[in-house]
């Protein structure tokens, strides 16, 4: 799979894979797989055919997103360019930095998106509008 480029602070980790005959075995570690103390981990699924999710970008959470079952396309726009990015394997996740808006598409049927965040869940932290996520991205750049 070729990885097209990503908005700064999004990068794409490859986990180590551990197993033998009996099934394999990912360990997410902070500071070793994850590039940030996890403090938060919540995981999608059941996402029906045609739904898509997400449409947010958060000030200061960082995330890492794995789909651990199936596969679904993530849209990610720094207020400059958009790129999407296929999630298909569970040895593969995506970072996701502060102000990257991001959306979810094309879940697989069984898709199964892992989501480990930096803090906890906190309302004010989330740009829900796309309008006031670029405003603060301008705000940001002046």
């Amino acid at each position: 799979m070729t990885i097209p480029a990503l908005p700064s602070g999004c990068r794409i980790i490859d986990f180590t894979m551990r197993g033998d005959e009996r099934g394999s075995l990912i360990a997410l570690e902070a500071g070793r797989d994850v590039p940030f103390d996890l403090k938060r981990a919540y995981y999608i699924f059941g996402t029906q055919e045609g739904v898509s999710r997400g449409f947010h970008a958060h000030k200061c959470l960082q995330q890492l997103i794995v789909a651990v079952s199936g596969s679904c396309t993530i849209l990610l726009d720094d207020g400059a360019e958009q790129t999407r990015v296929l999630l298909d394997r569970p040895d593969r996740g995506l970072t996701l930095p502060p102000m990257v808006w991001h959306e979810m598409h094309d879940f697989s049927p069984g898709c199964v998106l892992l989501v480990v965040a930096d803090d906890h869940y906190d309302e004010a932290d989330y740009l829900r509008d796309y309008a006031d996520f670029l405003r603060e991205v301008e705000r940001r750049a002046a």
